[in-house]
């Protein structure tokens, strides 16, 4: 159970990004509900994370595989129950899915490129700082465009889950 209510989505002001939520995305998810006691913070969010998913020329399959990393890494289940469909239809196949819950990632799941972006993902989000051969390892496979908007997806849904798990906003949260 979340630790402070959801948003009133009927608030004059929360009711208008609600209503462009519900039209951009389907929904207003618990995590929109949440943030949506701070219309700001809530528009802010939406704007960056739209980009991230929807505007950027990462791969979907990479970016999918990254958040639901960040996912088991932060212990931010909300995320990985809302990514795991987008991720299955992005490409990821279930079994990369269930070993990106694993401490380690086993070599045989994923090809090199995925291996070098999950050691990128595990560093920025482990550790912060990455050292420079995983860096390395990860620009021979990306353009400048690409790695900056692969960076920023990870430092974006690290984000995500920090915000989830303080609040502890999760999927089976009636609203």
């Amino acid at each position: 159970m979340a630790r402070i209510g959801y948003a009133d989505l009927n608030q004059s002001e929360a009711a208008v990004l609600a209503q462009r939520i519900i039209a951009e995305r389907g929904s207003v998810l618990h995590l929109y509900q949440m943030l949506l006691h701070s219309p700001a913070a809530a528009e802010g969010w939406l704007n960056y994370l739209t980009a991230i998913r929807q505007r950027c020329a990462l791969d979907g399959a990479i970016r999918e595989l990254v958040i639901m990393r960040i996912a088991h890494l932060n212990r931010a289940p909300y995320e990985a129950d809302q990514h795991a469909p987008i991720a299955l239809r992005e490409g990821l196949r279930r079994d990369q899915l269930d070993a990106l819950a694993g401490a380690e990632i086993p070599a045989d799941r994923f090809d090199a490129r995925e291996r070098a972006v999950l050691a990128y993902a595990d560093a920025m989000t482990r550790s912060v700082q990455v050292p420079d051969g995983v860096f390395e390892a990860v620009r021979r496979y990306f353009q400048d465009r690409e790695l900056v908007e692969l960076t920023a997806t990870i430092a974006a849904y690290n984000m995500v889950s920090r915000f989830l798990e303080a609040l502890q906003v999760h999927s089976d949260d009636s609203r």
